[in-house]
């Protein structure tokens, strides 16, 4: 169905498109061959220090946020979605995990134009607004049979001299002050370096539920009677996220027993 127009409105301008061209170049390149070069580990066994899993767990987040739009919208198109964690930190003795983060949403949605649009149709344009939905929680951490490290706590320690100091005259020539020595002071402190256990994301889920809030006949624009515009969102999403959770350990490499492929003779003998 065209669009109606009345005498009050101006018509749509003519847009003539830019003449334009697309032009692909591409070509096809060869394989290069390459010689598989023989590996030189240590195979009489180490203690390295590598990351070790603590846990795997999978956290549920449930939002509730409201996102005003700049501007009235007449339906929404398309949302995107990245998640993005900004903390996620193990407090050592309570095995509470410590969770923040926010889910970034490009929101694509159609706007009605006032001057062209009418009864029988509407015209507007495709714009987007990208914001930032913030959450955080708590959970407590059920380790795969290895804990995290104890925390080694740091230390300081005082200690003094003895010294021997002469009395004054109302005492007798004999007597002497045993005592620590008041003049100094010394101390032994020491520092423990902690491995702080760590997270990885390993993946997302996010069920959503979005509905707009106060659609309305605008007073500016006609509309066909069954279109209404809105500029608020009320979204509710449950988030499910997998975090693995890793320290830095020493992990004893038993030696190698047989001749893996591709290790150099030198290695074995």
């Amino acid at each position: 169905m065209s669009l109606y127009f009345n005498q009050n409105q101006k018509p749509p301008q003519k847009i003539t498109p830019q003449k334009t061209s697309i032009n692909v170049k591409s070509e096809t390149t060869n394989n290069c061959e390459n010689t598989v070069v023989p590996l030189s580990p240590l195979t009489t066994g180490a203690v390295a220090k590598i990351p070790v899993v603590l846990a795997e767990l999978e956290a549920q987040i449930n939002v509730n946020a409201i996102i005003t739009l700049p501007e009235d919208a007449l339906e929404i198109k398309r949302i995107k979605k990245h998640l993005k964690i900004t903390q996620c930190l193990l407090i050592q003795d309570t095995n509470v995990l410590f969770i923040k983060g926010f889910v970034r949403k490009n929101i694509e949605y159609a706007t009605a134009n006032r001057f062209y649009s009418s009864a029988e149709g509407v015209f507007g344009d495709i714009r987007h607004v990208t914001v930032e939905t913030p959450f955080q929680c708590t959970t407590p951490v059920t380790f795969n049979g290895i804990e995290p490290l104890p925390v080694i706590n740091r230390t300081s320690e005082e200690f003094e001299y003895y010294k021997e100091q002469k009395l004054g005259p109302q005492f007798a020539e004999k007597d002497k002050l045993l005592s620590g020595d008041l003049s100094e002071f010394n101390q032994i402190s020491t520092e423990f370096f902690n491995e702080l256990p760590y997270c990885e994301l390993i993946n997302s889920r996010i069920v959503e539920f979005d509905e707009f809030l106060n659609r309305k006949h605008p007073s500016k624009i006609k509309l066909p009677f069954d279109e209404k515009v809105f500029n608020s969102i009320e979204e509710k999403m449950v988030i499910f996220l997998t975090i693995k959770l890793l320290q830095n350990r020493q992990v004893a490499i038993p030696p190698v027993t047989h001749k893996p492929k591709y290790f150099s003779e030198e290695d074995i003998n």
